[in-house]
């Protein structure tokens, strides 16, 4: 390699970018482009970054597999930041292969780093530590060990589990001070921004209030009966019995919380699950079945009373029964957590990320739009969705998560 090269790398290396940019600018050899693609990349021109990666990948050609593979590794991190979890993805796991089969360590712990953030994005929680777990940390570069413990803390707020969270976000704050990367620093401070941020409402017989992450995993370990609108859930300490596939009863529960240590009337009851407003002997009948199933499914929490106005709950074993819900609710609250990040995404990718069909989330993004909450802009595939303003709460509540169960 020769001295410009490596001069352009470790420029690079420094998150100096124009100075990478001076030596090579002018070059069209495959290091050259390679290099040139990640100063544009640092730079911001990410849809530049990619040809000129794309461009080197080419022009290495195939007797040169592990500059290829590390293009590629190149490449799928800037579709990180596209939120184009397609293709450019799907070679990672071979372009590690490959790197480890060499003996580039480094390149492949970054891979792996890449991969675990890809799984926390869409919410594979297991999978994404699992991979964390398994990476050579002593072989990280230092902008990949921030990182790291980033995707780390993600992980654990997203599982509600705080200190683990603070650790991370701690060790991500030192790696990233070592690097002198402004940019870092910044991504560090986002992720202790949201740590800190009210995460929920919690309403009860005391009134509402709003809680930190922190006093909602302290609610959630508490003997309180929690009907959880985060996670559409009914839990007590370490029981949850989740609902998320069974809308109607959710609304059930939630109605018959708010109501007490009273009871739900019947048309209160109908109209706030079924949107019934003018009920009839077959939305009475159909009451009487979602209350059966719902008794059925909440039995090991929590018992239900019929009363002369309607239903009433009884806590098992809970002291108390509370709600917890988004600090603002809003029908589309999961896209629009997802959209809080600050990215741009493709309604493809979102679709990815919440595990729902393509045409579900475009519905959603065209109501969002339609309450001036998100814009796009591109056409076609390249059509890409920004939040306009940033929404009321975090996103580590309302972002995907494993299934809950009892």
């Amino acid at each position: 390699m020769d001295s410009l090269i490596t001069a352009a790398a470790r420029a690079l290396a420094a998150g100096e970018p124009l100075a990478a940019l001076k030596r090579v600018a002018l070059r069209d050899d495959a290091p050259a482009l390679a290099l040139r693609g990640l100063a544009m990349a640092q730079l911001g021109d990410l849809a530049r970054a990619r040809e000129l990666l794309r461009a080197a990948t080419r022009a290495f050609g195939p007797k040169e597999p592990v500059a290829r593979a590390r293009c590629q590794v190149a490449e799928a991190e800037i579709a990180l930041v596209l939120r184009d979890l397609g293709r450019p993805m799907q070679m990672l796991d071979t372009a590690r292969t490959m790197l480890e089969a060499h003996g580039d360590r480094t390149n492949a712990a970054h891979a792996g780093y890449l991969d675990a953030r890809r799984l926390l994005l869409i919410g594979r929680l297991d999978q994404a530590e699992r991979m964390l777990d398994g990476l050579d940390t002593d072989a990280l570069p230092p902008t990949s060990r921030a990182g790291y413990w980033l995707v780390a803390a993600g992980i654990a707020m997203r599982r509600i589990r705080t200190q683990p969270a603070k650790a991370a976000i701690d060790q991500a704050a030192r790696a990233a001070r070592e690097t002198g990367i402004p940019s870092l620093a910044v991504e560090v401070d986002r992720a202790s921004q949201a740590l800190a941020a009210p995460a929920a409402r919690l309403t009860g017989r005391n009134g509402e209030q709003l809680l930190p992450l922190a006093e909602v995993e302290a609610v959630l370990a508490s003997d309180a009966l929690i009907v959880d609108a985060c996670r559409n859930a009914v839990r007590a300490g370490p029981t949850v019995i989740p609902l998320v596939s069974r809308p109607v009863l959710f609304a059930l529960a939630r109605v018959l919380a708010e109501a007490w240590p009273g009871d739900a009337a019947r048309e209160t009851l109908l109209i706030r699950a079924f949107g019934a407003r003018h009920a009839d002997e077959s939305h009475r009948a159909r009451l009487r079945v979602e209350i059966g199933r719902l008794r059925v499914a909440i039995r090991p929490l929590a018992g239900l009373t019929a009363t002369k106005r309607g239903f009433a709950l009884e806590p098992r074993d809970a002291g108390s029964v509370a709600i917890l819900l988004p600090p603002e609710e809003d029908d589309h609250a999961e896209v629009l957590a997802l959209l809080a990040d600050g990215e741009a995404w493709s309604s493809s990718a979102l679709a990815l990320a919440l595990g729902v069909s393509s045409r579900t989330v475009q519905r959603a993004l065209d109501a969002l739009a339609e309450g001036g909450k998100v814009e796009s802009f591109g056409r076609g595939r390249a059509c890409r969705w920004i939040a306009r303003k940033e929404p009321g709460f975090p996103t580590s509540l309302l972002l995907p998560a494993p299934t809950i169960t009892g």
